[in-house]
């Protein structure tokens, strides 16, 4: 499906672009665009793949004409470009609605404007029921998108989304977090060890992206059924895979943190298509003539249930250690810290 096609991933340098370019490389893919506002990382993705098939593109998603500027000839567009980290949007929530908000509208302006036939753009699990600034600012880009999914037509450009919950091992998160203080002889800080979060690997989360690809429709919003497991959990598991005795320090939640996450809404549970092991959530194609839409309630609301990581399937620590080992940056850690 991206035979001779060209494909534009912003956020390009982050853990998901990596994981999605090294997926596509080796492909009969034409082209694969990196944009992204960092030019060293952009410099070593350069030097460490040497591949004909990438493009480096300096811009900026908060800078529309930067964005248009790498879109000329793209078919597809991979939105990952985000500020992701919840202290950080905490103490600067302005910049996190710039990035993610205004951000993700050029993207989709200039997608419309250029032709490109599909966009795909990354969610989080935080952006349901958000309680925090980076929470928020997704739930929005979620809004955004599929507003501008019903403004424009399918067939010229369809604009749809994934979310998904916590990556492992993704830049920011907590497991390289844990293997580093081990490495350094320090306690494992766990901010609530009942605290329950989804894992994926990254590699789910990229096949996750093409389900999208392939099945979703305009203004979609694709979600993966994804196990859980507690932070102490995990927190033991890589004490164990590890094979040492450091101690797990409870030093209390963070900013803007919550006790478990939801991937679906009781509002969207009560829409969404179970496609097997995903999701869909439909877009609500209702316009502002809305009051025809008020004689009739449906009652299933106040039945469903939220799908969240302390309902889903929770993995016991042997689990959690054989998921850890799929990493190919937990096994690489363990062998260094093995010699």
């Amino acid at each position: 499906m991206f035979k001779e096609k060209t494909l534009l991933i912003t956020g390009g340098t982050g853990s998901f672009g990596h994981a999605v370019m090294k997926r596509f490389l080796d492909t009969d893919i034409k082209e694969i665009r990196i944009f992204s506002r960092d030019e060293k990382k952009q410099d070593d993705m350069r030097k460490l793949y040497k591949n004909d098939k990438l493009k480096f593109y300096i811009g900026d998603v908060r800078d529309l004409a930067s964005v248009k500027n790498a879109m000329h000839d793209v078919d597809y567009v991979f939105h990952a470009a985000a500020l992701k980290q919840v202290p950080s949007c905490e103490f600067f929530p302005l910049e996190a609605v710039k990035t993610n908000v205004l951000g993700t509208d050029n993207v989709l302006t200039g997608a419309i404007e250029m032709g490109i036939k599909k966009v795909i753009c990354l969610s989080t699990d935080k952006a349901a029921y958000p309680i925090n600034a980076m929470g928020i600012s997704k739930a929005m880009m979620e809004k955004v998108f599929v507003a501008k999914a019903n403004t424009v037509d399918p067939t010229s450009t369809l604009i749809c989304g994934t979310r998904y919950g916590n990556v492992m091992a993704s830049r920011g998160s907590v497991i390289p977090l844990f293997i580093d203080q081990i490495k350094a002889g320090q306690p494992l800080t766990v901010t609530d060890p009942e605290m329950t979060r989804f894992l994926m690997s990254l590699e789910e989360a990229v096949e996750l992206v093409i389900f999208a690809f392939q099945n979703a429709q305009a203004g979609d919003i694709m979600v993966q059924k994804s196990p859980a497991s507690t932070v102490g959990d995990l927190a033991q598991a890589i004490k164990e895979l590890f094979d040492v005795e450091n101690e797990i320090k409870v030093i209390g939640t963070r900013h803007g943190e919550k006790l478990y996450e939801t991937l679906l809404t009781k509002e969207e549970n009560v829409v969404a298509k179970d496609m097997g092991n995903f999701y869909r959530v439909p877009a609500d194609k209702r316009d502002l003539n809305y009051d025809k839409y008020f004689v009739d309630g449906d009652q299933k609301l106040s039945s469903e249930e939220e799908y969240n990581s302390h309902n889903t399937e929770r993995l016991t620590i042997e689990q959690i250690k054989a998921k850890l080992l799929e990493l190919d940056y937990v096994r690489e850690q363990l062998e260094s810290w093995n010699r």
